[in-house]
């Protein structure tokens, strides 16, 4: 289709409303329109305009300023006031060119303004303009929609954050995870969420990048611990993908990992434990008589090991039953742990009826007197042992060592001696505590250089 020379490729689907007193005015722009291939509808009064408008939502509206009864003016201002017109272009016509009559159209919101008598290319031209505009802008607010709904149905939480580390934007999920309302993290900081050592990483981060975005490397991927609005702490994997527009901007993905942690951590104490007495197993135990024993060498403090052994087990199991067998070492290694109060004592069952205690910084007297108080609480228990030939109730024998370990000794030097004494509190009766004072190899050693 041509209109005065010209060639166009229009938009099929779109519908113009055409709002004009002058019957040969409409006549000659509905043509028009029509031969552009456009959907047309056309109104006499402005009060027909309004109700058209409302009905059919037309993709563009061109509007004649003197009409009887309701002007352009007006009708214009009742279109931009009524959510379902307010965002349809309007294209005001009018003989009235002087500029504070242009001006008070484009106050009222109006995207362009025909003077009459209209020049019939020129409006081809500027109807088609308009309705690409509004084309152009639909699709960048459907693409914008599009995004704003993935965004806040996204399972992670997501964050927009400034080169100063200041929060610009949070999605529901990011709020949700962190315990805060919409919009309550903007304007904070990653100082007021992050440990702060971790906050000034990312801040350290986010300063090289702004100076030289092209040489910063991706920050990726780690695990954090973030402050809870309520004060407690949550476990997440904080991603960070830096983004560069007018400013540079980093856009933070968090995944709760708490689950699985707690899951890792429930596993980790799983295999550190003996399932049927719930105290530290011997895997466990190794691991920490071996941390204590550097630790012991670096500070020169005494390190006690306790061994004991429950008496006539065995006796007990056969007279009882395994069930009535496991109950007692339950009851034992309970009474056991309680006797290792600090963070550097361990209680573990080391096999069968035998079980271990570990005592840093506490000196031969010490340890003899923790097992003793060991010795005596597990014979109060009361727990009848009809077969014993030491005592009604169930007891135990124990066998105390300390050192203060040196280069040349190990841990084995330790147990030998606790061992050692633990076989003397049978010997003599068991139901006692007997101790034994470990050589010491490196000692001994520079003994022996000395003598030479």
């Amino acid at each position: 289709m041509t209109a005065g020379g010209l060639s166009f490729a229009p938009r099929r689907d779109a519908a113009v409303l055409i709002v004009d007193d002058a019957p040969a005015n409409l006549s000659v722009l509905r043509k028009m329109m029509t031969q552009q291939g456009y959907q047309t509808f056309v109104a006499t009064t402005g009060e027909r305009a309004l109700k058209i408008a409302r009905r059919v939502h037309p993709d563009l509206i061109l509007l004649d300023i003197v009409m009887p009864g309701m002007d352009g003016l007006e009708t214009c201002r009742q279109l931009k006031s009524h959510t379902a017109t307010q965002r349809i272009p309007v294209i005001f016509m009018s003989a009235r060119t002087d500029t504070e009559d242009v001006v008070a159209g484009f106050d009222l919101g109006a995207v362009d303004y025909l003077s009459k008598p209209l020049r019939l290319a020129e409006v081809c031209a500027r109807v088609r303009t308009q309705l690409q505009i509004r084309v152009n802008s639909e699709t960048q607010q459907e693409q914008a929609e599009r995004l704003r709904t993935i965004v806040n149905n996204m399972a992670e939480g997501l964050l927009i954050i400034e080169a100063d580390g200041r929060i610009q934007f949070t999605n529901p999920a990011c709020d949700k995870y962190l315990g805060f309302r919409e919009n309550e993290l903007a304007g904070r900081t990653l100082s007021d969420l992050l440990n702060p050592l971790v906050a000034q990483e990312y801040l350290d981060y986010f300063a090289r990048y702004a100076a030289s975005p092209e040489t910063a490397h991706s920050h990726g991927t780690r695990e954090v611990i973030i402050r809870h609005r309520n004060g407690s702490s949550v476990c997440m994997d904080l991603t960070l993908t830096p983004m560069y527009l007018r400013q540079p901007l980093f856009i933070g993905l968090l995944h709760d990992i708490t689950h699985h942690k707690q899951s890792e951590d429930a596993l980790q104490r799983a295999a550190m434990i003996d399932p049927l007495t719930k105290i530290a197993n011997r895997r466990h135990f190794d691991s920490f008589l071996e941390k204590e024993w550097q630790r012991s060498m670096r500070s020169g403090q005494p390190l006690s090991l306790v061994v004991l052994d429950v008496d006539h087990f065995k006796l007990y199991n056969d007279t009882l039953g395994h069930q009535a067998g496991d109950a007692c070492l339950q009851q034992v290694a309970q009474s056991i742990a309680s006797h290792a109060a600090r963070q550097t004592d361990l209680a573990a069952r080391y096999g069968g009826e035998e079980f271990v205690l570990l005592f840093a910084e506490t000196d031969a007297d010490a340890a003899q007197l923790l097992a003793e108080s060991i010795r005596a609480d597990i014979e109060a228990l009361n727990l009848p042992h009809p077969r014993s030939l030491t005592s009604p109730w169930i007891t135990v024998s124990i066998g105390v060592a300390t050192i203060r370990p040196h280069q040349l000794d190990n841990t084995e030097t330790l147990f030998v001696a606790a061992d050692r004494a633990m076989y003397v509190a049978k010997e003599g009766g068991r139901n006692q505590v007997r101790t034994s004072a470990p050589g010491s190899h490196a000692v001994g050693a520079v003994k022996a250089l000395v003598a030479r």
